[in-house]
């Protein structure tokens, strides 16, 4: 009886987890085809115009375009930044190395509240007007560190000795590191900055204490939820929720292709 219930209970439990992860994205996509008016709290009827026009609703579209400029501009300086660094934490010995890797990994356990007011004091004290640029910086902050930790692990998993054989045939470092180490690197660096990229777009705390009058899709997201968020958010939510689904499903299918091609071999 016991090794029945035993059985039984792991899948029942991970169903009902399950469940509740995917009910607040179910409700997301339910309401987008909500015909709304001023408010999207009570289901109206069914229509299918806020997908034939998801900028009807004022702002929604220009704050969508701010997010994906921020989280392009942030995750592009901090994976450059963040191999860079990793790169030296594994490679190289010096001084205060392992200062220097305590406050690389330090944004991952500050809480936001923290991070967020600490870099609002330092643009005020410099004098800087708070907009794109310093939500770009803030946000390169902390997703520098998901770079440095994703990457680093990858960079001390390289086999050194097959930089050491591509120098043994007179191979430069330069041309070492763009012929082997960086190819070996790209699996790293690709899921360091899809990471950044995702953690970007969905900032809101340091994004609010640092954007000033500039808007993101999930400032836009809050200050609406006070009078009910227009169904055209949920149509761009939707959206991104199925464009992510299908990046994951076709990596997945592409690795397993590959793993299946070189099986068959």
């Amino acid at each position: 009886m016991r090794q029945r219930i035993g059985r039984w209970i792991i899948p029942v439990f991970g169903g009902l987890a399950f469940v509740y992860l995917l009910v607040p994205i179910a409700y997301i996509f339910a309401f987008s085809f909500n015909d709304a008016g001023r408010t999207n709290l009570v289901w109206r009827g069914f229509t299918l115009a806020n997908w034939l026009d998801p900028c009807g609703a004022p702002q929604v579209c220009q704050s969508l375009v701010n997010s994906l400029q921020v989280s392009v501009a942030a995750t592009l300086a901090a994976t450059v930044l963040g191999t860079a660094i990793a790169l030296g934490l594994v490679r190289y010995r010096f001084r205060f190395r392992n200062t220097a890797d305590l406050l690389i990994i330090l944004p991952l356990a500050t809480p936001e509240v923290v991070l967020g007011a600490s870099l609002l004091a330092q643009f005020l004290n410099l004098g800087w007007n708070l907009g794109f640029a310093t939500v770009v910086i803030a946000h390169t902050v902390f997703c520098m560190a998901f770079v440095v930790v994703t990457v680093r692990a990858r960079v001390a998993g390289l086999d050194p000795k097959l930089e050491e054989a591509a120098s043994d045939l007179y191979a430069s470092p330069l041309a070492t590191f763009r012929k082997v180490t960086l190819p070996l690197l790209l699996p790293g660096i690709v899921a360091a900055a899809l990471l950044s990229f995702a953690m970007s777009f969905d900032d809101f705390i340091i994004t609010n204490f640092n954007s000033g009058s500039f808007d993101t899709f999930p400032k836009f997201i809050y200050v609406a939820a006070t009078r009910g968020i227009p169904a055209q958010a949920n149509v761009i939510g939707s959206s991104m929720f199925l464009l992510a689904l299908c990046v994951v499903v076709t990596g997945q299918v592409i690795s397993y292709r590959k793993r299946k091609a070189l099986a068959a071999r």
